[in-house]
């Protein structure tokens, strides 16, 4: 016999995050239940100012000898490795979710950023790369004067 199950709209969810939901639930598990130990990466918000670009990436727990960061090429990578917690016994887990293992996440820069002009912070759990941008790609402002009478 067949179930009709309705969707709630008054939680906003779109179909599309239903189906997403259903491939996590169902290929990012082991069989045991826990979470995939190998493959992650973390969030990352990425911005630009009039000065500079900005990166950052939520990486809780981390040291900043697990992080590297690196340009090549005007490509900007960030790698990592958060290590599972060895002072608990898997068996005593009842519940794992977050994400261990080793992470890559890269980035193209545009031209307009000097590479030799960055400042990397750790924080709270985040990563905040600030990468000021070239002289010559900043806007500037050119007074126009006006002559009287058009001469």
């Amino acid at each position: 016999m067949n179930t009709i199950t309705r969707r709630d709209q008054s939680r906003g969810l779109t179909l599309q995050d239903e189906v997403n939901r259903l491939f996590e639930d169902n290929f990012t598990r082991e069989r045991s239940g826990h979470a995939d130990l190998a493959t992650w990466a973390p969030p990352v918000d990425i911005y630009e100012t009039e000065n500079e670009l900005v990166v950052k990436a939520e990486l809780p727990d981390f040291q900043d000898k697990d992080i590297d960061v690196r340009i090549t090429n005007n490509t900007l990578t960030i790698r990592g490795e958060r290590k599972f917690e060895k002072d608990v016994k898997e068996e005593n887990y009842l519940r794992i979710e977050r994400a261990y293992g080793s992470f890559m996440r890269s980035f193209s820069l545009p031209n307009t950023v000097s590479p030799e002009n960055i400042r990397a912070d750790y924080s709270n759990g985040v990563l905040t790369l600030h990468m000021a941008k070239r002289e010559e790609s900043k806007p500037k402002q050119i007074k126009v004067s006006v002559a009287a009478n058009g001469k």
